[in-house]
């Protein structure tokens, strides 16, 4: 595939050598010819194109007319997304994304439609991941914020009891469990092991029920 990144910063750069190493095609637009040099590896075989990623005459400098993704990762919220519904609108790029600093913005273009790394919002949950083991932190929320999923690490309580108990109904269900290191389906005779994190699809509402369940496992469990 052939895919355009807006952005040769630490993240945009990062983005392109790792695409090029899965093999695809790869632009990088960047209006600083400096970011070019000094972040870059010298082997790095993309295209270069000096400008901006809201100008079509410099997207089209970097092939979005035989693109099939971009991400927008500058430092600019309003250069993301303005680079981003440019390729969805204009162009009719299949797969784009925007990097987002503002999590109220990224709620917004979210419900429009533009799929958005908020990275203020997931850095403060990565921060707080690992203060509060013990409390449940978002991985993921659909667009209109009604379900997430939550990663959460198992009470020693659990230990031997059966995890099937963590799905209730349409308010919250047991997706996925984590176990020395490794990530499983969880099945009907799944019991608990100390240090299992459980990955939990749940409604924003139901978050304090989740709560409960989790710290207070039933006795016939």
């Amino acid at each position: 595939m052939h895919v355009i990144v807006v952005g040769c910063g630490r993240v945009g750069s990062g983005l392109a050598v790792a695409l090029e190493r899965d093999g695809h095609n790869v632009a990088i637009i960047d209006k600083n010819t400096d970011a070019f040099r000094k972040y870059l590896p010298a082997d790095w075989n993309g295209r270069r194109v000096h400008g901006f990623g809201f100008d079509r005459d410099h997207l089209e400098q970097a092939g979005i007319q035989e693109a099939g993704a971009l991400a927008a990762v500058t430092s600019g919220d309003n250069s993301n997304i303005l680079a981003a519904r440019i390729a969805r609108e204009t162009y009719e790029i299949p797969k784009v994304v925007a990097r987002i600093y503002d999590p109220r913005r990224a709620i917004i273009y979210q419900r429009l439609g533009i799929p958005t790394v908020a990275t203020v919002t997931w850095t403060t949950d990565q921060v707080m991941r690992r203060l509060f083991e013990d409390s449940a932190s978002t991985e993921w929320a659909e667009p209109t914020g009604q379900v997430v999923l939550v990663e959460r690490g198992l009470p020693p309580s659990w230990a031997g009891r059966r995890l099937s108990s963590l799905s209730n109904g349409a308010t919250f269900r047991l997706v996925a469990l984590t176990r020395a290191g490794q990530a499983q389906l969880p099945t009907d005779d799944l019991v608990g092991q100390e240090g299992d994190i459980v990955h939990l699809a749940v409604r924003k509402d139901s978050l304090d029920g989740l709560a409960d369940a989790i710290s207070t496992p039933h006795s016939g469990s």
